[in-house]
C-alpha cells in the first residue's frame, strides 16, 4: 500500500473480537484454490481483493474471496497474507483486521478485529502469529522527535483462540518481518537505520543491526538475511547478515542504481528491480548486474510496478495502474518471455504462493 493514502489514528485495544463462521472447513485438504498463487489486490479507497492463478497458469478467478463468501467483505487496503497449516490469514491494513479463510477453499473462517492498528505483515511460530503494526503511518519520514514517532509493536496473537493476547512494544517504527532461527527481524524503510530483533520466546528487543537507512525487502535463505536497501541519492545496495554472529558483507550497485526494489530469491539466485526493469545474480555475486533480463511498458500512475516474485521458473509482475480500476498481473519466463497477462483487481501489491 502506498504510505501516503490515509493518515488516521486508530485506538489500540490488546482484545480481540472474534466472528467465526462453521471451522469444520478448515479440515478441508484440498480445494478450488491449493496449488496456485494468490495475487493480492489492496484496492482504493474501496475493498480489497484476492485473485487466484493456478500453477499451470491455467485457471484464473479474479475475486476468489467474493465468489465463495458472497456479500462478505474483505476490507480496505489488502496489505499481505501469512499461512499456517491449512489456513490463510488475510491482513487488510485499511480496516484493522485479519481475515481467516481455509486457503484450500477461501471459505470464511474468523475475523481477528481488535488490538490491531494498521497491521502491515506476520510470520508465525509455535502457534502464535507476529504481526507488525504500523501504529505511526502519519509520521513515517517525520523527525525522531516527533509525537508518537516510536509507538509501533508487534501484535502476538494466539491462532487457537484468534485472540490478541499482547504486544511487543518496538520503540520504532516497523514494516517487514521475517522469521529466522528463532527470531524477528523487522525492517522499515523510512526512520530506521538498523534492523530490530525481537526474541518471541522473552517478548522483548535484542541488539539491533546496523544495516543502513531505507532497509526494507528482505529473504532468508542458508542461515543468511539479505536486506535491499535504496537509501536517497545514492547507489542501492545488497547487505548479507549473517545470523549466527552478526557479520556483514555486501553486494554493490552501479552508482546510478539509486532505487532498486523487490529482492527475491529462488534457485540460488538473487533478482531485483529497477524501475520497470528485472536483474538477476547469482546469490555468490559481488557486485548487482547494470544489464536488465528484460523490462516492461508499465501503465501504473507511479510508473514502476508494484509487485514482484520469482518462484518455479517464472517471473511475476503485478502492475498499480491507476488505483481506481482493475489492473494486470504478467507472468514471465525467466529468460523475459511474457507467457500470461491477467486482469485483477485494483492496486496489485504482491504474490503468495498457496503451495
Amino acid at each position: 500500500m502506498k504510505f501516503s493514502k490515509f493518515f488516521f489514528v486508530a485506538l489500540v485495544s490488546v482484545s480481540a473480537f472474534v466472528s467465526c463462521t462453521n471451522n469444520d472447513d478448515d479440515k478441508v485438504d484440498s480445494g478450488d484454490y491449493n496449488e496456485g498463487i494468490l495475487v493480492l489486490n489492496e484496492g482504493s479507497a474501496g475493498q480489497g481483493s484476492v485473485s487466484y492463478i493456478s500453477n499451470d497458469l491455467a485457471t484464473f478467478t479474479q475475486d476468489a474471496y467474493t465468489k465463495v463468501n458472497g456479500d462478505d467483505l474483505l476490507g480496505k487496503y489488502v496489505q499481505s497474507v501469512f499461512f499456517d497449516g491449512d489456513k490463510a490469514y488475510i491482513i487488510s491494513g485499511g480496516s484493522n483486521k485479519i481475515t481467516v479463510v481455509n486457503r484450500n477453499t477461501f471459505k470464511i473462517i474468523a475475523k481477528i478485529e481488535s488490538g490491531l492498528v494498521k497491521p502491515r505483515y506476520g510470520v508465525v511460530k509455535d502457534g502464535k502469529a507476529y504481526v507488525t503494526n504500523a501504529n505511526t503511518y502519519a509520521d513515517w519520514g517525520a523527525p525522531a522527535d516527533a509525537p508518537g514517532y516510536k509507538d509501533d509493536y508487534v501484535a502476538v496473537i494466539n491462532l487457537a483462540t484468534n485472540l490478541v493476547e499482547s504486544k511487543i512494544e518496538l520503540n520504532a517504527t516497523a514494516n517487514r518481518i521475517v522469521l529466522e532461527n528463532g527470531k524477528l527481524y523487522i525492517s522499515e524503510p523510512y526512520n530506521n537505520d538498523k534492523l530490530l530483533v525481537v526474541n518471541p520466546a522473552t517478548k522483548t528487543l535484542e541488539t539491533p543491526i546496523a544495516v543502513g537507512s531505507k532497509a526494507d525487502t528482505m529473504e532468508s535463505k542458508d542461515g543468511i538475511l539479505y536486506v535491499l536497501r535504496s537509501s536517497n541519492g545514492v547507489a542501492s545496495e545488497i547487505v548479507k547478515v549473517k545470523l549466527s554472529d552478526k557479520s556483514m558483507s555486501k553486494i554493490t550497485f552501479p552508482a546510478d542504481f539509486k532505487n532498486a526494489k523487490n529482492l527475491d530469491i529462488d534457485q540460488n539466485k538473487i533478482y531485483y528491480t529497477v524501475g520497470t526493469s528485472v536483474y538477476g545474480i547469482a546469490i555468490t555475486a559481488a557486485e548487482a548486474s547494470n544489464t536488465a533480463i528484460f523490462s516492461y511498458t508499465s501503465a501504473s500512475a507511479y510508473g514502476k510496478m508494484y509487485g514482484f516474485a520469482v518462484k518455479n521458473n517464472h517471473i511475476f509482475i503485478a502492475d498499480g495502474g491507476d488505483f481506481s480500476a482493475n489492473s494486470k498481473a504478467f507472468v514471465y519466463s525467466l529468460t523475459g518471455i511474457l507467457e500470461k497477462e491477467f486482469t485483477v483487481g485494483v492496486g496489485p501489491n504482491g504474490f503468495y504462493f498457496n503451495d
